[in-house]
């Protein structure tokens, strides 16, 4: 697999890949017969799209952590052991974005036989939330096939993510599709912060930095489901304090460039924005993404 961003990573499964088990239903015809739930869809679909959107690329990220000589460390990723520990809907969700994030990791790093552990771990918690094909080969390598094309990425996105709302949503669990997002964008965080301050690399801590565009869609995607589900309601407060950190850091602005490489048709999104982050922000962040995140895998 090619390396790419843990959390981009575990947007990307936790989002495209979950639907495989959602597939053609006959009822995700009638999801657009309202007009008001069609415009609240889209809506939706948009935010968590931001997500995707404010992340860097695979490319980007592999060099990044290279050049900053980043190892792998399985002390970062969540035990496997506590998967069986995962008993609600919400921490099975929470969890399976975790694990999808960790399954990167290991994958990036060429740790071959931990890849199957943690593949197995996502492919438990998709089970137990009847989401069972999320994870299956098939999916995986679809996804695989687009990393380095945003645009057809998103499309694999905008096609799946409201049929797999609407799922889990009839199932009796809304709201749980934005908590898998919600855990792959803590993982992927909490991950980045062990390895900015293991290698000291400003270059990380600016990639840290810059993910304060990600949490603020990340945070208007779960207030949309704020109200259907308790889990929704607890990790909403903690990104919104983890948002308050977030919002001290200086932002210079810039014009976004959107561009297109005719040859093979990659669409580069350059947002020339800078994030002054500064290490007391630094280690705020890194403080509360750990007290989150474990709260999490608890």
């Amino acid at each position: 697999m090619n390396f790419t961003s843990t959390i981009r990573f575990a947007f990307a499964v936790a989002v495209a890949a979950t639907v495989s088990s959602c597939g053609n239903s006959a009822d995700n015809d009638n999801v657009t017969t309202n007009d008001t739930a069609a415009t609240a869809n889209v809506e939706k679909d948009t935010k968590a799209q931001n997500v995707f959107y404010s992340i860097p690329s695979p490319i980007e990220t592999t060099s990044l952590l290279k050049g900053a000589g980043a190892k792998y460390n399985a002390s970062y990723l969540n035990p496997i052991e506590n998967v069986s520990k995962y008993s609600t809907a919400a921490s099975r969700a929470l969890n399976l974005g975790v694990y999808g994030s960790d399954l990167s990791f290991t994958s990036i790093f060429d740790q071959t036989q931990e890849s199957m552990l943690y593949l197995r771990c996502t492919n438990k918690l998709a089970t137990s939330l009847g989401i069972s094909g999320a994870f299956d080969e098939a999916t995986t390598s679809r996804i695989e096939a687009n990393l380095e094309n945003r645009d057809s990425l998103l499309t694999i996105i905008s096609d799946s993510y409201w049929n797999a709302d609407t799922y889990l949503k009839e199932n009796g669990q809304p709201g749980v599709s934005a908590l898998i997002i919600a855990g792959g964008w803590l993982e992927g965080l909490y991950i980045a912060t062990q390895i900015a301050n293991a290698t000291k690399n400003d270059d990380i801590a600016t990639r840290i930095g810059e993910q304060k565009l990600s949490l603020d869609n990340l945070v208007a995607l779960l207030d949309t489901y704020k109200t259907s589900n308790d889990g929704v309601n607890t990790t909403l407060n903690q990104l919104k304090e983890l948002k308050q950190i977030y919002d001290g850091i200086e932002v210079k602005s810039a014009e976004t460039q959107v561009s297109t490489d005719k040859k093979d048709g990659v669409t580069t999104i350059d947002n020339k924005s800078s994030y002054k982050l500064t290490p007391e922000q630094l280690k705020a962040i890194t403080d509360k993404a750990s007290q989150i995140r474990n709260k999490i895998i608890q």
